[in-house]
């Protein structure tokens, strides 16, 4: 079972789903059983959600998309 620093250690990759099935099942554990971690979770999505909707329209110049591309390839 996960304590309180692992979960939080794990969160990000848990909110963006980067996790195992089983680890993301351990975390999914913890937070049902621990209202400061499920707080903590409920604060991090929903700044992530707001960072999504805020900068939805907003687009990355054509010359860092083509120098993240050729790096992508190499």
């Amino acid at each position: 079972m996960s304590n309180c620093s692992e979960t939080l250690e794990r969160l990000y990759e848990y909110i963006d789903r980067e996790l195992s099935n089983e680890e993301q099942a351990e975390v999914q554990r913890h937070l049902d059983d621990c209202p400061p971690c499920r707080d903590r979770f409920k604060f991090e999505e929903n700044v992530l959600r707001q960072v999504r909707r805020c900068c939805r329209d907003v687009s990355a110049p054509p010359s860092l998309v083509e120098k993240v591309r050729r790096i992508c390839n190499q």
